[in-house]
């Protein structure tokens, strides 16, 4: 995917003339819903694929985390802590740092990529046609998500957006880096 441009609004030009827009999901916890609650959220999400008549591809991102800032934080306060705090405090390192092990901890970034396609070389003014189409559709998405319980965030800041960009296209530099 050779990018072109990024706009102010979010918008991102492709080599092919074609547009397309990145939209953050930041999701609700299912696991933790009723059961009542668990069918009213997936009867929305039906209405959501179904009232969504257009292509969209979801990206799910899992990055491993990182305690070793956390791990930093509690060792610091040693100087501060009595003896039985130190014993107790190494206890909790080392039993955070086993289960992170065993479960292979993670956050994960949730992203909804919508597309124009440029159909017709002979539109003048192909970009003002694709913001239209890019923001409808985001806002049909933002809608409906937010039925089910999601925000949609519309990312319109280049520096995310390269960001993003970057971290798909590079995962391994990306992460390693982190």
């Amino acid at each position: 995917m050779g990018i072109d441009e990024i706009f102010e609004n979010g918008v991102i030009k492709l080599k092919n003339n074609n547009f397309i827009k990145i939209i953050k999901i930041r999701p609700i916890n299912f696991n933790l819903k009723s059961e009542l609650e668990k069918e009213a959220i997936l009867n929305s999400y039906k209405i959501f694929l179904k009232t969504c008549n257009f292509n969209f591809q979801i990206l799910v991102q899992s990055t491993k985390e990182d305690l070793s800032n956390h791990f930093f934080k509690i060792k610091e306060n040693y100087n501060l802590e009595e003896k039985n705090i130190q014993k107790i405090s190494d206890k909790y390192i080392n039993y955070i740092k086993e289960l992170n092990n065993k479960k292979k901890s993670s956050s994960k970034n949730y992203y909804i990529i919508i597309n124009y396609q440029n159909n017709s070389k002979e539109i003048k003014n192909v970009k003002n046609y694709a913001f239209e189409d890019l923001n409808n559709k985001y806002f049909k998405i933002k809608d409906n998500l937010s039925r089910c319980g999601n925000l949609a965030e519309d990312i319109n800041n280049k520096e995310e957006i390269k960001n993003i960009l970057f971290s798909f296209y590079n995962t391994r530099i990306y992460f390693n880096n982190k």
